[in-house]
């Protein structure tokens, strides 16, 4: 049989073809023939021509009473059709046919390769900031989508193809875009944590997250591939009331905490130099303790050497007047200026104790009493005291002291030692709160609260 030998009904071979610029979808019809015009419209002829282009796929829809078969045809392809390349349509012509009779099939390609673009805007709607509920801004979008044709098979399950529309199915298509569009950018202040003064901003990120939702709802619902979706912009309508009430809620909100962020800024360098204060006191503190301790040395010092000088101008004699030999007044200076002297050595040794041993070491044991002159034992020195209890307080990490309880005492009546004060002494462990030494509780319990804070 011929390439162009005449149907039975008249006419030429078919040459199946699509010569559209445009589509995504086309339904092939013999030349001449209306949609629907006729029964003849899906009949075709055994060995007409089939040609598809590269990026299109032909498919031959055969409706039979066992169900819809389909024939897939991808380009570049140009054969006559035969049994041969067409494996379902060997189950259906058959030999019985022998080329003379037609065979009824749908015939519809399929554009791969070209990208369809749908523009879209969503007018003004009302946005919320999750700051302020209760104020919501006027908010518009424009942009568009672009998708095209991946799965075929997919595409055939979900629409219809025999009076299929391109303008129809992009008009549902864009539809379907805004309403998504709106919803997410509704909700995208609160679920995003985006202000809604800078969402104008976030054009790129709310365009890839907004595809990413909706790429598989393209898939699922219309068999296409969302190959991108670009919001061109995002309008906020700063000519409404709406807008100027929320600008003015949000600059007295900022002004607020700009104000908390500096009482805070001030509290902070008060207690700094409230800190400065006590570091630079206890610092003086035990300077000063020396300088008293060493000024009443020099004062009984003094006491004493007047004592012996007037000791020293006693009348000769025993109990006369005379400038004699006066043995008594003699042995009572020896007496004094030994007593002087053990008094002296006590107070020295009490002062470099106190000076050489600031942690509270103890100093070496006393001497026996030695002999004076006359083979008299002398009074003995005064024993130094006790070595006293000493701390260290750590402020900010650094480490004072150390302090005697009496200092701690007066610390802790001037505010600057409290409960919650780490201190350490000689046999502690670790640092240790204040209150929570024993020796120590006792003097938090009259100190009265520091006072409050002005504004």
């Amino acid at each position: 049989m011929g390439l162009f030998s005449r149907k039975k009904e008249g006419g030429l071979m078919d040459v199946i073809r699509c010569d559209e610029e445009n589509y995504l979808v086309w339904k092939w019809r013999p030349n001449g023939e209306a949609l629907n015009s006729t029964k003849k419209e899906n009949a075709i002829r055994y060995g007409s021509t089939l040609h598809v282009k590269d990026g299109e796929m032909c498919v031959f829809v055969y409706k039979q009473k066992d169900g819809v078969l389909q024939d897939f045809i991808m380009g570049p392809y140009e054969d006559t059709i035969k049994t041969a390349n067409f494996p379902v349509l060997t189950s259906i012509v058959g030999a019985a046919f022998g080329g003379a009779s037609p065979f009824p099939a749908e015939v519809y390609f399929f554009n791969l390769q070209g990208n369809n673009q749908i523009k879209f805007a969503v007018p003004y709607f009302d946005v919320a900031d999750p700051r302020f509920l209760d104020f919501t801004v006027p908010v518009a979008v424009r942009g568009q989508i672009t998708f095209n044709l991946t799965d075929v098979k997919q595409f055939i399950k979900l629409n219809r193809l025999t009076d299929f529309s391109l303008d129809q199915f992009c008009k549902q298509i864009g539809d379907d875009v805004k309403k998504f569009v709106k919803g997410f950018v509704t909700n995208c202040p609160s679920e995003q944590g985006i202000s809604v003064l800078q969402i104008e901003r976030k054009i790129i990120e709310i365009s890839d997250m907004i595809q990413a939702r909706l790429a598989p709802h393209f898939s699922d619902d219309f068999g296409v591939n969302l190959k991108r979706l670009d919001i061109s912009a995002i309008e906020i309508d700063k000519e409404s009331s709406d807008y100027a009430e929320f600008v003015h809620v949000t600059k007295d909100q900022q002004r607020k905490q700009a104000e908390l962020v500096g009482i805070q800024a001030e509290e902070a360098g008060r207690r700094m130099r409230i800190d400065t204060d006590i570091y630079e006191k206890q610092g003086h503190l035990g300077a000063e303790q020396q300088f008293i301790q060493a000024h009443a040395i020099n004062q009984q010092t003094e006491v004493l050497k007047v004592a012996a000088e007037s000791m020293g101008k006693m009348p000769s004699g025993m109990g006369g007047g005379g400038d004699g030999f006066n043995p008594a007044g003699m042995m009572m200076g020896m007496a004094m200026g030994g007593a002087m002297a053990g008094q002296m050595t006590g107070m020295m040794n009490q002062m470099s104790n106190q000076i050489q041993n600031p942690m509270g070491q103890m100093s070496q044991p006393n001497m026996p009493p030695q002999p004076n002159a006359m083979g008299q034992p002398m009074q003995a020195p005064q024993a130094p005291p006790p070595p006293t209890v000493q701390y260290n307080i750590s402020v900010n990490g650094q480490t004072f002291g150390p302090y005697t309880f009496q200092q701690m005492q007066q610390m802790a009546q001037s505010g600057q030692l409290t409960a919650n004060s780490y201190v350490w002494k000689q046999g502690m462990a670790n640092w240790d709160m204040a209150g929570n030494v024993a020796e120590l509780a006792t003097l938090f319990g009259a100190v009265p609260p520091p006072p409050p804070v002005m504004p």
